[in-house]
């Protein structure tokens, strides 16, 4: 099979385009229809992506603190908006005299723990006992997240693995298909059939990323940080306006 040639701000900006096609059909369009398994299965490509690039980064950072830094301040950026997006109303409400808080934030958060569960796996100064009390205790912190859990696992495997392709990808299917079992919990069984779209992130990395970074200007570096709060905000504001 011939293979593309993409780099990986091209790579990241086609898994971008798949994320704005599945928010726009979780705002937008049912997910029974067929429409909607289409525009979600697209966008499985996204997370798992993302995370194999949480990986790669950690590996060529010079300063994995900054890299931290950066996603945790977007993180919680993205927090109003996401908030937002999901329920129509912000994270923090006062409301008959008492304060509610929706603690859940977007896919950033969790490649966050994603990147510090490959931190303590890399750099941690403690016994491997305990390494992986510390990545139990991140992946519940997940579930406050978008990708809970399974972008963490991810981003973990995809960086022990990284010089094994084999391991690396034997190890990615076997936990999407755990992500996949909640296909069966579906009413009727086959409207998550959309989550399968995640088997084929292993494809298209293998045969479409070059593994070279293309160009090195900010806009590449930043594009994603700034689109992702800011896309969420204005499908959140569009949906107000559509079912207001």
């Amino acid at each position: 099979m011939t293979k593309l040639s993409l780099n990986r701000n091209q790579l990241k900006y086609l898994v971008i385009a798949a994320m704005l096609i599945d928010h726009i059909a979780w705002a937008f369009v049912p997910t029974a229809s067929v429409l909607g398994q289409v525009m979600h299965f697209i966008g499985r490509l996204t997370g798992p992506t993302m995370a194999y690039f949480i990986a790669e980064g950690y590996h060529y950072t010079r300063n994995v603190k900054k890299y931290a830094m950066r996603l945790g301040i977007f993180a919680l950026l993205s927090w109003i908006p996401f908030v937002y997006f999901e329920f129509g109303t912000l994270p923090i409400v006062v409301q008959d005299g008492s304060v509610q808080i929706r603690p859940y934030f977007g896919v950033l958060y969790t490649l966050l723990l994603g990147l510090l569960a490959i931190w303590l796996w890399d750099r941690g100064k403690c016994a491997r006992g305990l390494k992986f009390v510390g990545i139990f205790g991140l992946c519940v912190l997940s579930i406050f997240g978008d990708w809970p859990i399974f972008d963490v696992l991810y981003c973990l495997c995809l960086y022990i693995y990284r010089e094994n392709p084999k391991a690396k990808w034997t190890a990615f299917c076997c936990i999407t298909v755990v992500c996949c079992m909640d296909i069966f919990l579906a009413k009727p069984w086959w409207v998550g059939l959309f989550q399968l779209g995640i088997f084929l992130v292993p494809l298209l990395i293998h045969f479409c990323y070059n593994g070279e970074s293309g160009s090195k200007k900010p806009v590449h570096k930043w594009f994603f940080y700034v689109f992702y709060p800011a896309h969420l905000l204005v499908l959140g504001l569009l949906k107000w306006i559509v079912f207001a």
